[in-house]
């Protein structure tokens, strides 16, 4: 049986919930859009600091932020298009700003629509004209993610995407986790320069590294003897970010369409002609 239901609280949340499956999505669409919680098969998934979930004033530690329309950090907070500029913080606005709820179903499965449209705050910082619906589906041990982004601008729109997981992984548990890859490069966040990669050391003190070559749009992190997580993401999601913190429970696997500061680089943009819509989807499953 599929369920939503509408909850209070300091920050108000939607619940999608499959009973059957034991299967629980807890989206805040006035924070970000954020999906706060997901529990699959009676597991829970995320982590989240409470704390900076109710402080509005604060980015939100954990859970699973949107991260639109530049994934990463732009040299300087700025960029330049041409003869198109604007300004933005890390990761984008989207997990900043209030979203609206457009549908919830429980038909077949349990989701809801939210919407992120273009508006003076977001013009502001970013001068063309969007809406992005992002369609959270939950059924059974998995959770879809369908984007549908359309550029209502009389000139083409580039513009990134991505999620930013933080899963849950107890901080003693950290050194047991693995997450395949084929990455051969990667850079890393920590000292600001390329390496060859060579695997990941989750006994440092912070992990931060942006995979050049995975290679694929899909990525696992398993952890011995706990979590099993698989997302498997449209092509374009093939730029993966892998964050964690010692002292803290969580690792981040992070799916993005391109690398930082791709506003002025240009690398993985994806552009849009007037009037078009592209589509992404990302599946977070947990066997």
């Amino acid at each position: 049986m599929f369920s939503t239901r509408a909850a209070s609280g300091v920050i108000p949340t939607l619940e999608l919930a499959d009973e059957a499956s034991g299967s629980l999505a807890v989206l805040a669409p006035s924070r970000g859009g954020i999906l706060a919680r997901l529990r699959i098969g009676g597991r829970e998934v995320l982590y989240l600091d409470q704390a900076t979930f109710e402080d509005r004033a604060a980015n939100v530690r954990g859970g699973c932020p949107v991260l639109f329309p530049s994934p990463g950090k732009l040299t300087g907070d700025v960029f330049a298009r041409g003869d198109v500029h604007g300004a933005m913080k890390q990761h984008g606005f989207a997990r900043t700003l209030p979203w609206d709820v457009v549908s919830t179903s429980a038909v077949g499965a349990a989701s809801a629509t939210l919407r992120l449209a273009s508006n003076d705050a977001t013009r502001a910082q970013y001068p063309w004209d969007f809406t992005a619906d992002y369609t959270y589906s939950l059924r059974d041990r998995a959770l879809g993610v369908e984007m549908l982004f359309t550029n209502h601008s009389a000139t083409p729109m580039p513009f990134g995407a991505g999620f930013h997981p933080y899963f849950a992984v107890p901080d003693g548990d950290r050194v047991r986790a693995r997450i395949p890859t084929a990455a051969t490069r990667a850079f890393d966040n920590t000292v600001k320069r390329e390496i060859a990669f060579q695997g990941f050391d989750f006994s440092l003190p912070e992990v931060d590294l942006h995979l050049i070559d995975h290679g694929s749009s899909e990525a696992s992190l398993r952890v011995e003897g706990g979590l099993s997580v698989k997302l498997r993401g449209s092509p374009e999601l093939s730029r993966w970010v892998i964050w964690s913190l010692r002292g803290r429970d969580f690792i981040c696997l992070e799916p993005w369409t391109c690398p930082g500061d791709a506003l002025n680089t240009g690398a993985g943009l994806i552009e849009l002609a007037p009037g078009e819509t592209r589509a992404l989807r990302l599946e977070i499953g947990c066997g």
